[in-house]
């Protein structure tokens, strides 16, 4: 008979909330006080704030500045520099999308065409352009096409069209590199794909590779449209009556050249911020199905800048 070994008393285990019934005690955890956050805080109000009584001290009539911001010259010159922002951007976009392909071909003919098209309006200042474009009567005096068209170059060569010439093809030349490098972010395996099912060239940048590099594409873009419509000040000096020029007549024949400024600086700050919304909600959009999670938008972003402030308890 087998003797049987006296070991003790059997460990028990610690009493849980399964064998008690009793649940743990909240654990209350105090963040780290960033202290830094709240000095450079102060900084930064305090610098904005002399910034603002500097301007406040300065010789300048306010009240100029908020009765003409709605002037209707104003408002007409602030229509034209949306005007003329929306169409050198499309055509901008077409000619991108044109020599962007043209470039990607393997036709050394329409390949070189492409790089010596984006050679020189990209090395060339848009500025120079415009002013080419509006002194073109000096070198021909017809626009001659034969039997298609002819005309005198002063009356086509309008102010409205030597900007959108001007604005145009130099966005042109910068957007055909954006266009050419979202084609490129494509696999090559889903061009293969596409011809293995019979479809043409033109129906798989179409169907397959261009709605894939639009994820690429569009937030440059949105970036190059904010930047034309405060390229397109320059236009002033081709005769186009758009925001700056009509704030400048005002200022000269007033006498408040600084006031008309600031009036032109606050409705150009406005168009640039409400594309700049716009811009986001759409690489947003783009951003889908290629992201495990969305961007923030502007306004979950400030509730989340704001709680960085507050001290939170942490339960577990």
């Amino acid at each position: 008979m087998t003797d049987k070994i006296d070991q003790g008393p059997a460990a028990t285990p610690p009493a849980g909330p399964g064998a008690s019934g009793t649940p743990y005690e909240a654990i209350k955890a105090i963040p780290v006080r960033h202290y830094g956050r709240w000095i450079s805080a102060v900084v930064v109000a305090v610098l904005l704030a002399w910034l603002a009584y500097a301007f406040s001290q300065g010789n300048i009539i306010w009240g100029t500045v908020w009765s003409k911001l709605f002037d209707p010259s104003v408002l007409t010159g602030l229509g034209n520099t949306v005007i003329i922002s929306v169409s050198s951007m499309a055509l901008g976009l077409v000619l991108g999308i044109l020599f962007a392909v043209m470039r990607l071909s393997h036709n050394p003919v329409t390949s070189f065409v492409s790089w010596l098209y984006i050679w020189f309006f990209r090395g060339t200042p848009v500025y120079v352009q415009l002013l080419v474009w509006f002194n073109l009567s000096l070198i021909f005096q017809y626009i001659n096409l034969g039997p298609i068209y002819k005309n005198e170059t002063v009356d086509v060569m309008t102010p409205f069209m030597v900007a959108l010439l001007g604005l145009g093809l130099n966005e042109g030349a910068y957007m055909a590199e954006i266009v050419r490098s979202g084609i490129q972010s494509v696999d090559e395996g889903q061009t293969e794909a596409s011809h293995a099912l019979g479809m043409t060239q033109v129906q798989t940048m179409r169907r397959v590779v261009l709605p894939q590099a639009m994820r690429v594409i569009i937030p440059p873009t949105g970036n190059e449209f904010i930047n034309m419509l405060k390229t397109s000040s320059l236009v002033s000096a081709v005769q186009y009556t758009e925001l700056l020029r009509a704030s400048s007549n005002i200022g000269t024949t007033a006498g408040a050249i600084m006031e008309m400024l600031f009036v032109a600086s606050i409705w150009y700050l406005t168009l640039t911020s409400l594309f700049s919304v716009g811009q986001y909600y759409l690489e947003r959009r783009f951003a889908r199905g290629s992201l495990r999670s969305l961007p923030p938008t502007p306004f979950q972003r400030l509730k989340a800048n704001l709680n960085m402030f507050r001290r939170t308890e942490v339960a577990k």
